[in-house]
């Protein structure tokens, strides 16, 4: 029933504030003659009254006390109620002081007038709170209430507080807030104590609390996975407040509460890039990235922003989605010309257009094919864009003298069991041994001429990309399930995209030229675990309200992920999460032959299974695995792995 009440029009709220005006200002008579009421002088006292709702009225029409809504008081309603009492009262005193000079009976007091200020602003917010207070109580009879704790006694605590407060359908009670900072341990906001958070288990069990809301942004992801754990195991629902930035114009509402995500437990400690250096290389340069339009290439773009670049050159060769990266960067304010280029990295006719156009200083190579299964279909189709496609842009780059060309490469590269893999591991090979090849004719020749400094970084999976497995796994269990994972044993590593891409923007600034760079992606994440946890975020139970299913390894899959070679090793940089692989050199001269050949087979009809012989020659540690190229290994398997026993 009371959820139904309307709002009270403002002319009676107007009215009801005046009336207490007259309250207080009699009471403050009566006081000021010791409660005597023969001593009044009530003829003086109508006057007096009436000049108060003159006086009254205009200064509340022009602070429009009466407007804001009784039941959602706040600090700005005392204030403006405040600072019009504090005017009426001096417009009284005033009248007072001329009145008192002409012999006129309208005389108020000083005792009086303060009395009156005092006693209007206390009736004024008194009442305003306990229709407040009135409304919370009836709104919330008789009905079960949420017991809520919020993790993280800061701004965006109390501003929870608030809106949880304000917001008509959650029916919550506030429990009690946690915080590390034993500053504020044991003090009390509106009413509700802050408690170490220490104690915030046995709050939570002897509480029985129903919800924790995370509003701490600086929270460290094995604190936040810990908490998650703990709550799942007690049947507690878990939210966290949007950053500060994702507020709909600065304003938080309840709406905007989340439940905690996979991503999120994932996360690792914010990393440090060495900003200065970025922006005394970037500032005002005209940048290429490839594959812009796909989960890294896009990333790479917006952090390249940052650094104030005179031109960022956005290319794909998927139109609907660069299309929208396209307006996504006209909404950002930015004095970096954003330039939409539709183009295949293949087509050596466009991709000569582009550098002819633009000349960019900095290539960022992000375009290529990456799920595994699909290669595996179509062997071809990685050949012609992993390698081919990176061929052509890297030898652009060099003929138009660009200064970096920093490549994208996978973990999938390191002793490759999948036509994926070994595509983005010829590409790298290519890379390193066109860098090589220009120092060589630069020491042989020209010793003054400028050359392209090759630069790869390697890495795994990325939370949140397209086609990655969180997303279909949060389409399975929203299905209903069953969740399908290929094997019982099959892990993962995992990064996000942006410390994957503030990589990337590290790795290329500090590399010299012919690097592999390889990033510290953490432990590997079984992804069993990684299901299981999933489901349980969703307030279900693994394996009785959502199946899981094991289908087996994909063509091409490899249980789990590496990131160097048996016989590569790392150097370490001045970057705790970069360093550097050694790795073999290839001679370029060498390598032509051999992709040119591989190139012709890759456009032939029938040459699939010479091609892919081809890819096994050029890549020696690629074995094949679950796929019908296995055929082509004969015991090529057996030895490397006796290789591998013995290293």
């Amino acid at each position: 029933m009371f959820k139904k009440l309307n709002i009270v029009p403002r002319w009676i709220i107007f009215l009801i504030d005046l009336s207490i005006c007259c309250f207080a200002f009699t009471f403050s008579s009566l006081i000021k003659h010791n409660l005597a009421l023969d001593v009044l002088n009530w003829r003086d006292l109508s006057g007096n009254l009436l000049i108060i709702v003159l006086i009254n009225s205009i200064v509340f029409i022009n602070f429009r006390t009466y407007a804001g809504i009784i039941r959602y008081t706040g600090v700005q309603d005392a204030l403006r109620i405040c600072y019009a009492i504090a005017m009426s009262t001096s417009v009284l005193y005033f009248i007072s002081l001329v009145a008192s000079n002409s012999g006129s009976v309208l005389f108020f007091s000083n005792v009086t007038l303060i009395i009156y200020a005092l006693f209007t602003f206390l009736f004024l917010i008194s009442y305003r709170v306990l229709v407040k207070y009135a409304f919370a109580y009836l709104r919330s009879y008789k009905m079960d209430r949420k017991h809520v704790i919020i993790y993280g006694a800061g701004e965006a605590g109390f501003a929870t507080k608030r809106v949880l407060e304000h917001d008509t359908t959650s029916n919550i009670n506030i429990v009690a807030f946690v915080d590390d900072d034993l500053r504020k341990v044991g003090k009390v906001v509106d009413g509700i104590k802050i408690q170490h958070t220490l104690d915030l288990q046995a709050i939570a069990l002897t509480q029985k609390i129903d919800e924790i809301i995370i509003a701490a942004f600086t929270l460290l992801p094995a604190k936040k996975n810990e908490l998650v754990d703990f709550c799942l195991d007690h049947d507690i629902t878990v939210l966290n407040v949007p950053p500060v930035d994702k507020w709909i114009n600065g304003q938080f509402s309840a709406r905007q509460l989340q439940t905690i995500k996979i991503e999120n437990l994932l996360e690792r400690e914010p990393i440090r890039i060495n900003n200065e250096e970025l922006v005394n290389q970037l500032q005002n340069k005209r940048i290429l990235v490839t594959g812009a339009a796909g989960s890294i290439g896009s990333e790479i773009v917006r952090q390249l922003l940052k650094f104030n670049p005179q031109t960022i050159i956005i290319c794909d060769q998927a139109e609907t989605p660069l299309h929208q990266l396209e307006l996504e960067l006209q909404d950002i304010k930015t004095g970096t010309n954003c330039i939409s280029f539709l183009g295949d990295v293949t087509n050596r006719h466009r991709m000569e257009e582009l550098f002819n156009l633009f000349e960019p200083h900095y290539v960022y190579h992000a375009a290529a094919y990456k799920h595994v299964p699909m290669m595996e279909l179509c062997p071809s189709e990685a050949i012609l864009t992993n390698v081919q496609g990176t061929r052509i842009v890297a030898d652009l780059a060099v003929q138009h003298q660009v200064q970096r060309f920093v490549m994208v490469s996978t973990d999938k590269a390191v002793n490759p069991t999948n036509i994926m893999g070994a595509s983005k591991r010829l590409a790298e090979t290519y890379v390193q041994s066109l860098h090589y090849h220009q120092l060589a004719n630069l020491n042989n020749h020209n010793k003054h001429q400028s050359t392209t400094k090759f630069i790869t970084t390697r890495f795994g999976n990325v939370l949140g990309s397209n086609g990655s497995v969180i997303i279909r796994f949060k389409e399975q269990i929203e299905k209903g399930g069953p969740v399908t994972v290929t094997h019982p044993n099959i892990t993962r590593f995992f990064m996000t995209i942006p410390e994957a891409c503030q990589l990337v923007l590290e790795a290329g600034s500090m590399g010299k030229g012919g690097e592999i760079f390889v990033f510290d992606m953490g432990k590997p994440v079984p992804i069993i675990d990684l299901a299981k946890k999933m489901i349980r975020l969703y307030g279900l139970v693994p394996g009785i309200d959502v199946e899981i299913k094991y289908t087996g390894l994909r063509p091409g899959e490899k249980l789990y992920e590496e990131l160097l070679t048996d016989s590569e090793n790392t150097l370490p940089t001045y970057h705790e999460k970069i360093m550097i692989a050694k790795v073999r050199q290839n001679h370029l001269e060498d390598m032509l032959h051999h992709f040119e050949e591989l190139f012709s087979l890759a456009k032939q009809k029938d040459g699939m299974m010479q091609m892919v012989a081809k890819m096994k020659e050029l890549v020696p540690e690629f074995v094949s695995n679950n796929s019908v190229f296995e055929q082509l290994d004969g015991d090529k398997a057996a030895v490397i792995e006796m290789n591998r026993a013995v290293s």
